[in-house]
């Protein structure tokens, strides 16, 4: 496996992670291919914080693989997990699903009116449709199949055999109670984080210890309910029998381990055990293993007991949200990427995700705030076209519109975001109304189609649409407010009579634009280009207000030039008529 000489332009995170992982694996496993990993729980919606799960391996794995190297990216669909709560705003559902907890995620019912078989697979769907729309690669494992296949059978076996060892190593972690009744402290972790950490599979912290029948890492399925309220009795290491008991249904079986396949290692044991078995390079954790005794650390010292090596990687920090206008109510948690994808482009997506270090927290916006992350991606856009980007930037702006086999689909006339958001509001999302506004923009290079503003004018749309309040939608007159253009004075008179008049000579973006700031300039008697004084600008924010009220009721709305485009040189001189 031959590392490609690295540019000194790559000085991001990515790159500084693909370098360990490559020198990591070299040592390890020199020739094979690199393996990197994410594993999630598809026990609900997977949400934006799980997707940094996904991500960081992601853009990992595609830098190693742009230098070359081949690389794998597993997802490990935790689906053989235990069903463990009715997740509450899901659509579909009722109290009912309770009497499924303990069964497989892969047993349960999916929610009324799901295309897809059981629950499990109702909830990857939506995420795996995202990551195709993102381009993201990997190799799917489903724990399920893994488990009742038998895949693992040697190595659950192997952990039956070994369970003294590996007792001992979480034997050093298990909580004791200090004199006093007080636990030992542990380092606190945020709670909204630990609710963006749920839907991986390390979330659940079971170490399979129940104090009576001894030490056993392995959790059967019983064979009456089908649920994991079990526990194993017995166990022969000379011919793998084992008896377990259900508290569930008092059902007891006893089984030969070497031929069953229904039942899975306790968490614990079973992450590291695969770190082993797929010889893992490389995998993130999330902030609930920030605590001692947590999955991950364990897990490093269990997997020496399987022959294998705990990967390296970075702990994330959490994924926020600034605002979710319907999000609350109709999902009851948190948006995915589904939601997301509604309303911006992979693009931005993927690069939120590469331009900050795992360990840095960041927000996801859903309200006015994506307008100005659009107009920050767009800046970055034009650095790039015109080489004055930063190499940082740039590495990340690379990995947000290309992977390494091709180019994400983009939008080949990206309008500002706030522009199409403005428009699409106005319009309501009326096709040939949106179309003759944008044809306006820019008399110089027409728009000719819808098409050259999609899927962005789509983004713009559905944002308005969902995440804008009714009652801050743009709402234009039908008529004139004649109280309002007859209280004015003969100054305010005159300052629509000077817009008015202008109306044709300025009609685009731009000269719009220079109008509406200009007319508060004619008024002072400056020039229209002259700049502005405290005065002249209190002035024009006077001017705005009038012409605000006058067209939308209200004392703000969309920036003034795209609103005159919107409405209609003929409709502004029927609502300004004073």
């Amino acid at each position: 496996m031959a590392q490609s000489a690295q540019s000194s332009t790559e000085t991001d995170w990515v790159s500084r992670f693909a370098d360990e992982v490559i020198a990591e694996a070299e040592r390890r496993a020199p020739g094979k291919a690199v393996v990197v990993a994410s594993g999630l729980s598809p026990s609900g919606p997977i949400h934006l914080g799980n997707l940094r799960e996904v991500m960081t391996p992601h853009l990992v794995a595609d830098e190693i693989r742009r230098r070359g190297i081949e690389v794998r990216h597993l997802i490990s669909w935790d689906d053989y997990d235990r069903y463990r709560k009715v997740p509450a705003g899901v659509p579909g559902i009722d109290e009912s699903w309770a009497q499924h907890i303990g069964k497989p995620l892969t047993s349960v019912p999916a929610p009324a009116g799901s295309a897809y078989p059981n629950w499990a697979e109702h909830f990857k769907a939506a995420f795996v449709e995202a990551l195709a729309e993102m381009g993201v690669e990997y190799d799917a494992i489903s724990q399920t199949e893994q488990y009742t296949s038998g895949a693992y059978r040697e190595q659950v076996l192997f952990a039956m055999k070994h369970r003294g060892d590996i007792d001992a190593v979480l034997a050093q972690y298990r909580t004791k109670q200090k004199p006093g009744g007080k636990k030992p402290q542990q380092k606190q972790v945020d709670e909204a984080e630990l609710e963006a950490a749920e839907g991986s599979g390390a979330a659940a912290e079971d170490d399979g210890s129940d104090g009576e029948s001894g030490y056993f890492p392995y959790k059967p399925y019983c064979g009456q309910c089908g649920k994991d309220f079990t526990k194993v009795t017995s166990y022969n290491d000379e011919t793998t029998e084992m008896t377990y008991v259900c508290t569930e249904d008092e059902y007891t079986e006893t089984v030969k381990l070497s031929e069953f396949n229904r039942g899975k290692l306790v968490w614990k044991v079973d992450w590291p055990m695969r770190w082993a078995f797929e010889g893992v390079i490389f995998e993130p954790s999330g902030v609930d293993h920030s605590s001692p005794g947590s999955s991950f650390q364990v897990g490093g010292q269990i997997v020496h007991i399987f022959g294998g090596e705990q990967p390296i990687g970075p702990m994330y920090a959490f994924v926020g949200i600034s605002g979710m206008a319907k999000m609350s109510s109709s999902k009851g948690g948190v948006p995915t990427p589904a939601d997301a994808l509604k309303i911006m482009e992979p693009q931005l997506l993927r690069w939120l995700y590469a331009r900050r270090r795992p360990n840095q927290s960041f927000k996801i916006a859903f309200d006015q705030e994506i307008q100005r992350l659009y107009d920050e991606w767009d800046k970055l856009e034009s650095k790039v076209a015109d080489g004055s980007v930063l190499p940082a930037d740039a590495a990340a702006h690379t990995r947000a519109v290309r992977v390494a086999s091709h180019e994400l689909p983009r939008t080949p006339r990206p309008l500002p975001y706030r522009t199409l958001a403005s428009v699409a509001d106005i319009t309501a999302g009326h096709d040939e109304q949106t179309l003759r506004i944008l044809a306006d923009l820019d008399p110089s290079q027409p728009l000719t189609s819808l098409d050259e503003v999609r899927p962005r004018l789509d983004r713009a749309e559905n944002w308005i649409t969902t995440q804008v309040p009714a009652d801050q939608r743009t709402l234009v007159r039908e008529d004139a407010d004649t109280e309002l253009l007859g209280s004015l004075d003969a100054e305010g008179r005159e300052s629509l009579r000077l817009l008015v008049d202008g109306l044709d000579s300025h009609w685009s973006l731009d000269g719009l634009t220079t109008l509406v700031y200009g007319v508060p300039k004619v008024m002072a008697g400056l020039e229209p280009d002259a700049k502005p004084t405290p005065e002249l600008k209190v002035a024009q924010r006077t001017f705005f207000a009038l012409l605000y009220r006058l067209l939308v009721t209200r004392e703000t709305g969309p920036r003034l030039p795209t609103l005159l485009l919107a409405v209609g040189a003929e409709r502004v001189r029927k609502l300004l008529a004073a």
